[in-house]
């Protein structure tokens, strides 16, 4: 198993991404990053800005575990900002390549203006699942020649509302190079949310091998009058990570599983935490 991190502290312009901070990250135990250069245009940014930014990653004996997608409306029903989105898509898996990413993580998108992982009634409507379906068949060849996975994250707020729905659209989209990229926490409800582990067997025995890489943050029920699940640093909820490590090590060894939901002052605490988990499973982090 691969443990990276996200957030925190690294900068959302690749060009500020320094060798210290990958060295802290490496110090504290992982492997690799997930970055998030919010700053930087796929549509503008430089072959030159990349190559830069991987050589500080690489140099510090990191490895890139993935870069965003950008989170575009991929479902939208005007198809002229469909193919705006695809357009963005695209690009993002060329700036992937360049900078040596392993994959990208992307969801649907929301027709939500307010946030693409926000509710709206019709991102479950049978046309947001065409519309993402067409999305990810003509971004396909972009990740194969970029050789980058489009990881597709899911939630139970946006069109990929269950790993079952979550199936049907990878097995439509019928791409190697598209996979999902788990993350437990999103799919937890009120039902499991006391008992995780049910649910995190379920959902790799939905997707198997279409699952690609994995997310690590924490699921907690708040005290609220109304049902609140928020997300968390890993180790301060209820997410079941004893099961979560068991199944995606049975899966492949060398795939990743990137924290999240952790603040830069909980990076090392994150760290402890899973590893921990592992020694616990018997499960190797691999350095």
């Amino acid at each position: 198993m691969r443990l990276g991190v996200c957030g925190g502290k690294l900068p959302a312009n690749m060009d500020d991404l320094s060798p210290e901070l990958c060295h802290e990250v490496r110090q504290l135990g992982y492997s690799g990053i997930f970055t998030r250069f919010r700053a930087n245009d796929p549509l503008t940014t430089t072959r030159e800005q990349c190559r830069r930014a991987r050589a500080v990653i690489e140099d510090s004996g990191l490895r890139l575990y993935q870069t965003t997608g950008y989170w575009q409306c991929l479902i939208h029903p005007d198809e002229s900002k469909r193919a705006e989105a695809v357009k963005v898509l695209q690009a993002s898996l060329k700036i992937a390549g360049w900078l040596g990413a392993r994959s990208i993580d992307t969801g649907p998108g929301s027709l939500n203006p307010r946030g693409p992982w926000f509710p709206h009634p019709d991102n479950w409507t049978p046309l947001a699942r065409r519309q993402l379906i067409r999305s990810l068949r003509e971004a396909a060849p972009a990740a194969e020649d970029a050789g980058v996975y489009l990881g597709l994250e899911a939630h139970q707020l946006v069109t990929l509302s269950s790993p079952e729905v979550t199936r049907d659209v990878l097995d439509a989209v019928d791409s190697p190079w598209v996979r999902c990229d788990l993350d437990p926490a999103n799919w937890i409800t009120l039902e499991t949310a006391f008992n995780t582990g049910p649910a995190i067997d379920h959902m790799f025995d939905v997707l198997g091998d279409r699952i690609v890489s994995g997310h690590a943050k924490d699921s907690t029920i708040l005290d609220k009058l109304t049902i609140h699940i928020d997300a968390c640093c890993p180790g301060t909820g209820n997410l079941d990570f004893g099961t979560y490590f068991r199944r995606m090590e049975a899966l492949n060894p060398e795939y990743p599983l990137i924290v999240e939901g952790a603040s830069y002052e909980q990076w090392g605490v994150a760290a402890e935490f899973l590893h921990g988990v592992a020694r616990k499973e018997g499960i190797r982090v691999i350095e």
